[in-house]
């Protein structure tokens, strides 16, 4: 419900670096991206890979800090909500989202 969008290359770069919680209901949408990592973050993540149709390409749910995932090559965005909403909300590859 409460979506931030990272286009920037700064934004993009930064992510969720500097916040230290991350609650239900809040994302961060990061355009282009095809990998993320969890270097100094202080929190776990779900992490969703989305196409360029908003096609769910791959689901990796408890990103937990201090690692990388890997290339994907068909996403051409990220969304990362907090751990757990992937498992609750059932999302799966192939799902299809709606971002207004």
């Amino acid at each position: 419900t409460d979506a931030k969008v990272a286009s920037s290359f700064s934004a993009r770069t930064t992510g969720l670096l500097n916040r230290t919680t991350f609650k239900i209901g809040e994302g961060l949408v990061i355009k282009p991206c095809k990998s993320v990592h969890t270097f100094f973050m202080m929190f776990a993540i779900d992490v969703l890979f989305v196409d360029e149709n908003n096609k769910v390409v791959r689901a990796i749910p408890n990103l937990k800090p201090f690692r990388m995932t890997p290339i994907v090559w068909g996403a051409s965005y990220v969304v990362e909500i907090p751990v757990g909403v992937i498992n609750t909300s059932k999302t799966t590859e192939s799902d299809t989202l709606l971002l207004e």
